[in-house]
């Protein structure tokens, strides 16, 4: 899905992975138009919509892709999805994080959004992707059934799994660096984006909560303050493409998972709670990984500007933590008791699938190999 003109900015990289997410310039439509050639699409793509569509990883993937070429309404038969598993499969993973990408970008015709047959397919998706973290993540109903604030930070000081944050400060090298903001540019380009969808399905406390939390992530109302506009410049200082997307072709299933987790919180009321579970340990838990990852950019000789996302990040999450648990929690929780078990759920999710994103990036690292899709991978 990228541009040869991005691809020439990461020779270094250019031996264990192709850049270029097409062979033969299929066709793909862009805002509503009749399809096109990509070198079109690169020059009228804005810049936060997507360009060029990726190479599919597999049957499901190329069902969702082949779909979003044509007009709507044309999805056709779905492929079976059985014998995966839905927490790291690249093909699944891909297939789900597209159908997702159409609520937040210029993917292709505007029409796929609510098509019902990607609806549909959507669905079985989610459906396998949710058996799966059930049977990874403890019901926390039988063992946490009242107190929901003390089980939360129970979940978090409990937590298992390496960080990713101290090796990248201790022993990590500028290639690892780089290859974990690639891995993070599918969310943090986004930053804010899925949780916002939670906004009007929350009332009182909670909402005004999430909505003071949120304002701060879009910058105060200043563009370049925000916190997707500051990942763009971390990107850009470590000499990355920051564009929308640049990256996703080359990512594993296990971090697609990571982010297609918030987008199904996010797009389903039923969901709510899980989300604001979500949310909430995303802000009780970055201000030391943050604070590290900022360290480890100064290492590598990052100036301030480069590294300025992280730093907002260890001022507001300190403060955002605490709006996140005593009022954003609390209040859901005053006001619907009874969704106290799907909260945790989204808290437990998002820490169980945080723990696997990294222990596949330290275990590729401690094998010397990239933890990025190889060119032989996306060709299978």
């Amino acid at each position: 899905m990228h541009s040869r003109s991005s691809t020439d900015r990461y020779a270094s990289s250019a031996e264990q992975f192709s850049l270029t997410g097409t062979k033969d310039s299929p066709l793909v439509p862009v805002n509503g138009n009749e399809p096109t050639s990509v070198d079109a699409c690169t020059s009228a793509a804005r810049s936060s919509d997507w360009t060029v569509l990726p190479w599919a990883r597999g049957p499901l993937s190329a069902a969702v892709i082949s779909a979003l070429q044509r007009p709507p309404g044309t999805f056709g038969p779905a492929p079976p999805i059985s014998g995966i598993d839905a927490l790291s499969d690249d093909d699944f993973a891909l297939a789900l994080y597209l159908c997702y990408e159409v609520h937040y970008r210029t993917v292709t015709d505007a029409g796929w959004e609510w098509d019902p047959g990607l609806l549909t397919f959507r669905a079985e998706l989610e459906r396998a992707f949710v058996e799966r973290l059930r049977d990874e993540v403890v019901d926390p109903r039988s063992r946490f059934p009242y107190e929901v604030i003390s089980a939360l930070d129970e979940l978090i000081r409990a937590a298992p799994g390496p960080s990713l944050s101290r090796h990248l400060l201790e022993s990590g090298t500028l290639e690892q660096l780089r290859e974990f903001c690639m891995h993070r540019s599918a969310y943090q380009l986004k930053e804010a984006d899925p949780h916002t969808f939670g906004i009007p399905r929350l009332t009182g406390e909670a909402k005004a909560a999430m909505v003071e939390i949120q304002y701060e992530e879009y910058g105060s109302g200043v563009a370049s303050a925000m916190h997707s506009h500051l990942f763009g410049e971390t990107m850009d200082a470590l000499g990355l493409d920051s564009s929308y997307g640049s990256y996703v072709e080359v990512l594993p299933g296990v971090t697609l998972a990571t982010v297609n987790l918030v987008s199904m919180f996010a797009l389903h009321r039923r969901w709510r709670a899980a989300l604001v579970g979500h949310l909430a340990v995303f802000e009780m838990t970055s201000v030391e990984p943050m604070a590290r990852y900022s360290s480890a950019l100064a290492r590598f000789g990052i100036g301030p500007e480069g590294r300025r996302f992280y730093d907002v990040h260890v001022t507001a999450d300190e403060r955002h933590a605490a709006i996140a648990r005593d009022r954003m929690v609390a209040g859901l929780i005053r006001a619907e008791p009874e969704l106290s078990a799907d909260l945790l759920f989204g808290a437990a999710a998002v820490l169980m699938l945080e723990q696997r994103f990294a222990s596949h990036l330290l275990d590729a690292w401690a094998n010397s190999r990239s933890s990025l899709v190889s060119r032989d991978q996306r060709a299978r």
